[in-house]
């Protein structure tokens, strides 16, 4: 299925971007975590059972490793650390940590191969009408 997009007018104003027509990937549903590993154990010779507990260690040791102030980097996926969220400080004396940082999350880089990054290769796109329920699969 290719990935269902909108069109969207820019609504910022006081930019090169104000006013003009951009497209907008659309999600038409959510894979559960279940249905994922479900999907994993098709695709190999792994129960669905071995593949919950590899992925929760996976969650368990990137939270430690990114709240060690690390990057992890997962070979033909990307890599993942964490960023900050701050007010500005008038300088580097006034800048208190308690109160100029206010929020952290997660940045996600995806890995490129020859200038491709994998996760997009043979990527296609369709509008999906502004009233219209998402076409069911074939």
């Amino acid at each position: 299925m290719p990935v269902m997009y909108r069109i969207h007018q820019d609504q910022s104003t006081g930019t090169k971007r104000s006013g003009k027509f951009y497209a907008r990937a659309v999600p038409v549903g959510v894979m559960e975590y279940d249905e994922f590993c479900k999907e994993v154990q098709r695709n190999c010779t792994v129960k669905s059972a071995d593949i919950e507990a590899v992925i929760n260690e996976v969650v368990q040791v990137m939270t430690q490793q990114m709240q060690d102030s690390k990057s992890v980097k997962l070979n033909g996926l990307g890599t993942f650390k964490i960023g900050l969220e701050s007010k500005g400080a008038a300088s580097y004396e006034a800048f208190d940590p308690r109160e100029k940082i206010v929020g952290a999350h997660v940045v996600f880089t995806p890995e490129r191969k020859n200038h491709q990054k994998p996760l997009l290769d043979g990527v296609s796109v369709k509008e999906l009408p502004q009233y219209a329920p998402p076409e069911p699969e074939p």
